[in-house]
């Protein structure tokens, strides 16, 4: 009997506990929209709903090892549009196959990713301002490189069905995130690559002091956050069927409340796939459900800050408890 509460708290403060609270908040706010609206569960805004996930929920995925290690990455928004705009300069203006174009998109994202943290290991300047830094030079490059104009991908309508194709009516842009979710997670728990983003997250100091290359190994993870970003930004042209420049700004915010809500400390050392994903799908479930009840778009803002708010003081709590 005395054991009890001991294991009650340690209930509490486990991932799998973290991941139950969430999906189950996730279905009580799907059941309410539900019932709250006849138009809510119809199979076309369920696809909507999907589709939504699945830009900012693989933007998710990558802030998800940034934030374990303790760290933030506020440029990944811009970032991905400026991986949309240089998939378009090489798919229409350089006139590339569609799959050069998608590497192309890869890769701009991952080296603007591996420049973050090439600037926060090797000339400790914070995560917070080296990455903001890289949201203007971002935001910058993709207007100037796109000429302010977007860039259609008329001449290759391949490409959109990148993400608008479907199988029996789901696009494939949300089975591109849910592999991604799946490649993340075994990143995350099952390679060297994810032990270290831990070990960084729990304790930098001591993964130094035993012999870890700190500085590659950080490096490493907002370069693959960048690719996570670059992937993003592909989805979202092949979506739009164009690359927009102006888009982008409040994604970051977005991809970062997805990962907090769903239970990864900004602290660091603690986190999951699962949870970012179960975070991504409440955000959008909660914004579409807001509209269709025909809140204004503010308050959709205010309510999305208040959860995020929630979400952080539930983790305070959890580890003062722990």
């Amino acid at each position: 009997m005395e054991s009890k509460p001991f294991q009650l708290k340690v209930l509490f403060n486990s991932d799998a506990s973290q991941k139950i609270l969430a999906f189950a908040g996730l279905i009580v706010i799907f059941v309410g929209f539900s019932l709250a609206s006849p138009n809510f569960f119809q199979f076309s805004n369920i696809v909507g709903i999907l589709l939504a996930t699945a830009v900012n929920g693989v933007l998710a995925l990558g802030a998800t090892f940034v934030i374990i290690t303790a760290g933030i990455d506020l440029s990944v928004g811009t970032v991905m549009t400026l991986s949309a705009v240089m998939t378009g300069v090489f798919i229409t203006n350089m006139g590339l196959p569609i799959p050069f174009g998608i590497l192309g998109g890869l890769l701009t994202g991952g080296f603007a990713g591996w420049l973050n943290g090439t600037v926060i290991s090797k000339m400790k300047i914070p995560p917070f301002v080296t990455t903001l830094g890289m949201l203007y030079i971002a935001k910058g490059l993709a207007l100037v490189i796109s000429g302010l104009k977007p860039i259609y991908f008329s001449d290759t309508p391949a490409f959109s069905q990148i993400a608008m194709g479907d199988i029996l009516g789901i696009p494939y842009a949300v089975l591109i995130f849910f592999g991604a979710a799946l490649i993340a997670h075994i990143i995350l728990t099952k390679t060297i690559l994810g032990r270290y983003t831990f070990a960084l997250g729990s304790n930098e100091e001591a993964t130094r002091l035993s012999g870890v290359n700190v500085h590659k190994w950080k490096t490493a993870v907002y370069a693959l956050a960048g690719l996570f970003a670059g992937l993003a930004g592909v989805l979202i042209a092949a979506r739009l069927n164009s690359a927009q420049p102006a888009l982008g700004a409040g994604y970051e915010l977005d991809a970062i409340a997805a990962v907090v809500i769903g239970g990864t400390s900004l602290s660091g050392g603690e986190g999951t796939i699962m949870g970012t994903v179960i975070g991504a799908f409440i955000i959008s479930v909660l914004t579409n459900g807001l509209r269709i009840m025909s809140v204004p778009q503010e308050w959709q803002i205010v309510v999305t800050g208040g959860i995020l708010i929630l979400a952080v003081y539930a983790d305070i709590l959890r580890r003062h408890q722990s």
